[in-house]
């Protein structure tokens, strides 16, 4: 009975070992949300941004091109976008200090201490995020959600033009710690 056992637990590990080795799904914690589709293990650690042309103008991107938003609840560099809220609009998460590429002004950028641990890129005090809907570079289909997210300008000033609007925060029913 002892030797199945051993046994079992020798097969559960290799399948454990198998799968992680193979890119398994790993889920972020305390609903941080993920990087989105595209973005590399290193550009998370870099946090790079940049500034990109888009049909709202000269905005904050990462640097892949992927349109970057900030969330105006968020007041003191301290995001409120959680759970669902984070994973419709996934926070733009590092691991050191931001690196700024072309446009950027590197003294605004920061990074603020999500709830449960983890790294936010800031700029101008803004904390970052993606919106799950943009699915290539340039995309700016997040652009006035809710009437609470906005693209980010060269300068750190939001981008209030026209956009998509819809009403409440544009994440459903997840938390919002205002």
């Amino acid at each position: 009975m002892r030797k199945a056992r051993v046994g079992s637990f020798a097969a559960v590990g290799a399948f454990m070992l198998l799968v992680a080795a193979c890119g398994g799904k790993s889920e972020e914690p305390s609903g941080q949300g993920a990087q989105p589709a595209g973005t590399t293990a290193q550009s998370a650690a870099a946090a790079g941004v940049q500034v990109a042309q888009t049909k709202l103008g000269q905005v904050l991107t990462d640097d892949k091109g992927r349109t970057l938003y900030a969330f105006t609840p968020d007041k003191d560099g301290k995001s409120t976008c959680y759970d669902t809220c984070a994973q419709t609009w996934p926070p733009l998460l590092a691991q050191g200090s931001p690196v700024g590429g072309g446009g950027v002004t590197a003294s605004l950028l920061g990074t603020t201490t999500r709830d449960g641990g983890g790294m936010q890129a800031t700029y101008k005090n803004w904390p970052l995020y993606y919106y799950s809907a943009d699915q290539q570079a340039g995309d700016v289909k997040g652009q006035g959600v809710g009437g609470n997210w906005f693209v980010v300008g060269a300068d750190g000033s939001l981008v209030k033009q026209a956009g998509s609007s819809s009403g409440g925060y544009g994440y459903g029913s997840g938390t919002y710690k205002g």
